[in-house]
């Protein structure tokens, strides 16, 4: 009242400056500057000023006034009711008695940056104002003593709103914090009233005559008169006698209780400030409410309200206070343990269900699992599952629930919703609905999510769909195609033989999942193993055939397996077919497959297959490409087909010479007359000379039906050409003999009697001899020059040199193979004529035995011993000199 504005800070030192030569009337600071603006007056009369000070800067050791200005609209002298400003510095209102609001737009804190004009006129004085700020819009509450307005600043020509048609007193207005929505809070004797801008909200029923109204921290405070009898105050201090009692009360709107109250004397304003409220008294103290912390506020408070089973308020509370969510969960289990005890089940599971991610499920679950609650234990599972915090036997009991229920719109609803994130264990859940009989649904989250063997174990064993089962496995990447056709193959076989042969073929030659397009950029398809997939056939014969003849065709390098059980299956339809036409097409079927050089790694395999099923034609054709001829001949003798051993004979007999020796023996253990064939093999063993005669008649022996008109002509031919060439070798000798005489009658003469030389002309240029000249005893004679350009030797005749040579290259020949046995037996072995050959070993002096002979016995010349080694055959020893 003297004009001076007091400043008390933290420490509470008071200290004070002059503001205006009068009085002060008004002040408002803002929150969030340094600002404060005040009003007053600085002479007598009504002219109000409006000052602004900055409080961080200093004029003379005063805060600095950056601007003034007089605070009436227009020319109308009147007194300042009320005064606010905008947090952000751009707005200024102040509210007159005259019901008159002057609006300052701008920079508040400087006059060339700010502009004034008459916001609102009326006939009611102004009691309050506020700004309310929401995003880029601002409003302006303007409240009289007997409507309500709001006007839109962020527009053009502020449109304004009537909100009501009531106010209130000074001081009886404030605006509340975001978690009450900006709301406009407007105090009436008989209620509190809360307006949006653009209209009214919720209305609470306050009794007592309203002095005065703040807004602090969610908490509303009203200070009010209250002749009743009130609680004891809880500060020290009498009672004065001739002031009415006031109340504070500090409201929760949020959880609709009363956080405090008490009884002042004669409250002069209630500040806010450092976290606390501090309560100003006309008799010039300073009270300092400060608020518990939050914890023992809600454990004092939930304590109470538990007592009274207040759970949904103490829920309220809790939330209004930022309780973590461990604390919130507590709440809710112990007002679902209350609900549960007075038998609300269906409440007590809602808030049960808030619990989750907190309380452990097990702890509901064992509560609801009797029967009749089986719809509320479904609820909690639901929503156990919505928050993806199930695990696989949570799962299960829903499913469960579900299918004791029998609620299959239920169950769909729970398998299908979760497009995005399967909230449940998918296996767990396709077992028990499969358990359940449920297998339509089943096979909906199998295929959804991939789980192949599910979807087909399913279809096959249970659904018994096997055309379904068999489309989807064409639909599946390569690996998992073929391992499920090795798996399955045999139940498709059994029910869709034909189709699944088809999948086969397709599979083993050129795969590609059903779903992918063919296209230039496509990828080569694979092809499994076909002789992997025969045991699919195995009692599906026809179906076998026409997938391994498939195979054969498009794919030339098939697995060997599948050509021997294709030969296999073709053989075993010859043998069990009794129409002769379709015999004669399988036969040469079956030698086709044999012909196509496809079995010569798997001789023995395929002549045991055709032996099996006595296909003879197939197991000689066998034999002739193993070069088997005796094999041949043996089974035309088994099967005693004598014209087809004859032909053996005569078709490999050049190859393979014992063959006549067994036809002939074969012929003559038989007792039938076979004296035809027997002649026919005679006569081509008397050709190639393969037999001893001897041998022949011995063989012969045996068979009482072979007389002796059988071997006679073979017998005659054979001594006949024995006697030509007996007389053959006798003259051979004679001539031999004739020639050994020669040779050694020339020797004796170059021994013993001079030779003579008579030639006339050299032998190599057929000139006159001259000399000089050279002879030799063989009787050619030549020029020396002519020798000794065309000799290469000094000792032998240039003439007989050749044949002399050949004679010694044959000697020396015979002398390097004298030891070679072995080449002595196969030689013996091999031949026709044996013989022959041990005559040419005899004549090359292998046989021989070299003995020096020193002493002559008595009575024996010398000519006869030489005679004697010449004509006698010694065993072959080693030579001795």
């Amino acid at each position: 009242m003297e004009g001076q504005i007091w400043c008390l800070p933290r420490s509470l030192q008071l200290s004070s400056f002059q503001a205006y030569k009068l009085r002060v009337t008004h002040l408002y600071q803002l929150k969030q500057h340094s600002i404060l603006v005040s009003v007053g007056e600085d002479e007598e009369g009504i002219n109000p000023l409006v000052k602004v000070w900055n409080l961080e800067k200093r004029d003379g050791g005063n805060p600095l006034c950056t601007r003034i200005f007089p605070a009436i609209p227009g020319n109308k002298p009147t007194v300042v009711s009320c005064l606010t400003v905008h947090e952000n510095l751009n707005f200024m209102a102040i509210g007159f008695a005259d019901g008159s609001v002057v609006l300052t737009k701008g920079d508040i804190t400087r006059d060339r940056h700010s502009k004034t004009q008459i916001l609102h006129e009326g006939s009611y004085p102004v009691t309050g104002l506020a700004f309310r700020q929401s995003g880029k819009t601002t409003h302006l509450f303007v409240v009289t003593t007997e409507n309500i307005q709001s006007y839109m600043l962020s527009a053009k020509d502020y449109p304004h709103l009537e909100l009501d048609t009531h106010g209130c007193g000074l001081r009886c207005s404030s605006l509340s914090d975001p978690s009450q929505d900006l709301q406009f809070i407007v105090a009436g004797n008989e209620c509190v009233y809360l307006y949006q801008p653009d209209e009214r909200g919720p209305c609470f029923a306050f009794e007592g005559q309203k002095l005065l109204v703040h807004w602090y921290r969610g908490y509303l405070i009203i200070v009010s008169k209250d002749r009743k009898t009130s609680p004891k105050s809880e500060f020290a201090g009498n009672e004065a006698q001739h002031s009415d009692k006031q109340v504070l009360n500090i409201y929760d709107l949020c959880n609709k209780f009363i956080a405090y109250s008490s009884i002042f004397d004669d409250i002069v304003d209630v500040l806010a400030e450092w976290g606390s409220l501090y309560v100003l008294t006309r008799d010039g103290k300073i009270h300092v409410l400060q608020e518990k912390d939050t914890q023992t506020k809600l454990e004092a408070r939930k304590s109470m309200l538990f007592r009274k089973n207040l759970f949904e308020m103490a829920i309220n509370l809790a939330k209004s206070h930022h309780l973590d969510s461990d604390g919130l969960s507590e709440i809710f289990r112990q007002y679902g343990d209350h609900l549960y005890n007075k038998g609300n089940h269906d409440g007590a599971i809602q808030q049960y269900i808030r619990t989750i991610g907190k309380l452990e499920p097990s702890y509901v679950i064992r509560k609801f699992l009797d029967a009749q609650r089986i719809h509320n234990l479904t609820a909690y599972l639901q929503t156990l599952h919505l928050q993806s915090l199930a695990n696989a036997d949570h799962t299960t009991l829903l499913l469960n629930c579900y299918t004791k229920l029998k609620d299959s719109s239920k169950l769909e609803e729970f398998i299908k919703t979760s497009e995005s994130e399967v909230r449940f264990d998918v296996e767990t859940a396709i077992k028990v609905l499969r358990q359940a009989g449920y297998y339509s649904h089943a096979v909906y989250l199998a295929e959804k999510h991939a789980h192949h063997e599910w979807y087909l174990k399913i279809q096959l064993e249970d659904i018994k769909n096997y055309q379904e089962a068999l489309r989807y496995i064409g639909k599946l990447p390569f690996d998992q195609a073929e391992s499920n056709m090795k798996r399955y193959g045999k139940i498709l076989m059994h029910h869709v033989p034909n189709e699944t042969t088809e999948l086969l073929k397709i599979l083993c030659t050129d795969y590609r999942p059903s779903g992918d397009s063919e296209g230039p950029g496509t990828p080569q398809g694979k092809k499994a193993n076909s002789e992997e997939f025969i045991p699919v056939f195995a009692n599906n014969s026809r179906e076998l055939k026409a997938f391994l003849e498939h195979m054969t065709e498009v794919q030339a390098d098939s697995p060997q397996g599948v050509y021997d059980t294709l030969l296999e299956l073709r053989l075993q339809n010859w043998a069990h077919e009794q129409d002769e036409q379709v015999k004669e097409k399988l036969r040469n079927e079956a030698l086709t497959l044999l012909k196509s050089g496809r079995f010569k790694t798997v001789f023995d395999k395929a002549l045991v297959l055709c032996q099996m099923h006595n296909f003879k034609d197939g197991v000689l054709y066998l034999y002739e490409q193993g070069k088997l001829f005796q094999q041949i001949m043996h089974y035309h003798m088994q099967n005693e087909q004598y014209k087809k051993v004859i032909e053996v004979c005569e078709l490999y007999g050049d190859q393979e010479a014992c063959l006549w020796e067994q036809a002939l023996g074969y012929f003559a253990r038989k007792e039938e007359d076979c004296k035809e064939y027997i002649a026919a093999v005679l006569k081509h063993i008397e050709n190639k000379n393969l037999m001893p005669p001897l041998l022949v008649v011995q063989t012969l022996a045996h068979n009482s039906t072979a007389t002796l008109s059988v071997i006679k002509d073979y017998l005659v031919n054979k001594l006949q050409k024995q006697s030509r060439q007996i007389e053959q070798d006798e003259q051979r000798i004679q001539k031999y003999r004739e020639e050994t005489t020669r040779i050694r009658r020339e020797i004796e003469e170059l021994k013993a009697s001079p030779k003579i030389f008579q030639k006339t002309k050299c032998s190599i240029c057929t000139s006159a001899l001259e000399l000089p000249s050279v002879h030799f005893l063989c009787g050619h004679s030549f020029h020396q020059h002519c020798f000794e350009s065309y000799s290469e030797s000094d000792s032998e005749c240039p003439t007989c040199m050749p044949e002399n040579r050949k004679v010694m290259d044959m000697i020396r020949a015979q002398e390097q193979k004298r030891d070679l046995h072995d080449q002595f037996q196969h030689q013996l072995k091999c031949s026709s004529d044996g013989f022959s050959v041990v005559a040419d070993y005899f004549g090359r002096g292998v046989f021989n035995k070299l003995t020096l002979i020193t002493d002559l016995p008595p009575g024996k010349a010398a000519t006869t011993i030489e005679a004697g080694l010449q004509r006698e055959p010694l065993p072959p020893a080693k030579r001795s000199t």
